[in-house]
């Protein structure tokens, strides 16, 4: 069992998702950009293995307009060396990471250009972890999309899409539950069709269920992944204290989330923190992991 955050480190004094505006495009902006990215993807993953956070989302805006059309640059040729810097901290300290696509990344959407917009983000990402030279267990993990009034019609879109997706792709997608749309019922009739892994999303089950408690579709949620995948994963949040439901809380609420690792003892996956102030929630998290045998193994 690993636990991780999503992208940005709050108490360093560095970003690895700076980005800048596309009428200031220039190669040499990019080269720096690229190039203070890289260092700070670097000292992140240094301090979380510090403080024994084996688990880590690297942001999509490592490589600015990685998917666009401007993008002419050859970063992954120019950058090889660094990314093989990093890629040989990752593996040699054992780090789990993964990448997630933003909102507008909609495989299934009616909109031609959307579409094919998704699918050159998708290979951008899946781009990024291929330079690292990580093992198909580092994904990329997207929600199914859109409804548009036909739930059926817009999951086997979803599929027959999915299908055409170059091999590498699909050895690294992933896809979990969103709390509007599509529930966990629903992702397990897509892996039924399509194998491919889905990750649970804890605090989406609880803002969109068929009112089946956790304990009971963990066993499904496990059975979806293979070996050649890594550990399962989870997604853990709760509800935010003023904002209410299906807003992300602000910090980790500790008893609600060991409660939660209480009643999923039997089973071994990795824990993807969704919580607004990262790294915090999750020192607060390993901190009472420390004597759960399942976390002890990773960390040794």
């Amino acid at each position: 069992m690993k636990i991780g955050y999503a992208c940005i480190n709050q108490s360093l004094d560095c970003r690895s998702s700076r980005t800048f505006r596309l009428k200031n495009y220039s190669e040499e902006r990019l080269k720096n950009t690229i190039d203070s990215n890289l260092d700070c993807l670097l000292k992140i993953l240094k301090f979380n293995l510090k403080n024994k956070i084996l688990f880590f989302r690297i942001t999509s805006d490592l490589i600015p307009f990685g998917s666009h059309p401007i993008m002419r640059f050859d970063w992954q040729d120019y950058f090889k060396l660094r990314f093989r810097e990093i890629s040989k901290f990752i593996t040699r300290n054992k780090v789990r990471i993964t990448m997630h696509p933003g909102q507008y990344t909609v495989l299934n959407s009616k909109n031609r250009d959307v579409y094919e917009n998704s699918v050159n983000d998708l290979k951008y990402h899946v781009d990024v972890l291929d330079l690292l030279e990580l093992s198909p267990s580092a994904k990329v993990q997207i929600h199914v999309g859109g409804v548009y009034q036909d739930k059926k019609k817009s999951i086997m879109r979803f599929v027959e899409r999915y299908e055409k997706l170059e091999e590498n792709i699909k050895n690294r997608l992933i896809i979990e539950n969103d709390d509007r749309s599509y529930s966990f019922s629903d992702i397990l009739k897509i892996n039924e069709k399509i194998k491919i892994p889905v990750v649970f999303d804890v605090y989406h089950h609880e803002c969109l269920n068929n009112g089946t408690r956790i304990e009971k579709l963990f066993e499904s949620f496990i059975s979806t992944w293979k070996r050649k995948d890594g550990h399962p994963i989870v997604h853990y949040s709760s509800e935010h204290l003023t904002k209410g439901k299906c807003k992300h809380a602000e910090t980790i609420n500790i008893e609600n989330f060991y409660k939660f690792i209480l009643k999923t003892k039997s089973y071994n996956f990795d824990i993807m923190l969704e919580i607004k102030d990262k790294e915090k929630s999750a020192l607060k998290a390993v901190k009472l992991l420390l004597d759960d045998p399942r976390f002890n193994k990773s960390i040794l």
